[in-house]
């Protein structure tokens, strides 16, 4: 199980089962989103995430045709998006988690997207897009 908040805790959830599909991406909505170098973002599965508090504060923006980005009303934190392709997944900011994450990011993606003065370090693969 999983707990988790926006940056003024008015919004809250819960994550039930394992997260999945992690990924940071450098694409430059992702970066604009998040206000840093990338977003690093997972999937969880729908039937295991529930808001125990402030769903009701949430405000969407539609990103595109694709999905829809939801922020907190009062903080603004990102907090989770949900691509229409994949209803049965939600697409977590991972750094909304408060509790120790088991799973581990898997890859950058967008790495050619990245801003001109970030360096990405480590040995995660790196892909042009998506991967």
């Amino acid at each position: 199980m999983y707990t988790g908040s926006c940056l003024c805790g008015q919004v809250q959830f819960e994550i039930s089962g394992k997260i999945d599909d992690i990924v940071c991406c450098h694409c430059s909505q992702c970066r604009r989103a998040q206000g840093s170098a990338f977003a690093t973002n997972a999937n969880v599965n729908s039937t295991d995430f529930r808001f125990t508090q402030g769903e009701d504060l949430l405000t969407k923006y539609k990103n595109n045709d694709k999905g829809d980005k939801y922020f907190c009303s009062r903080c603004g934190s990102p907090m989770m998006a949900k691509i229409h392709a994949t209803p049965d997944k939600i697409r977590i900011r991972l750094g909304t988690i408060i509790d120790d994450i088991v799973e581990r990011p898997t890859a950058h993606i967008f790495a050619s997207s990245k801003a001109n003065w970030e360096e990405i370090c480590g040995d995660l693969p790196q892909f042009e897009e998506r991967g």
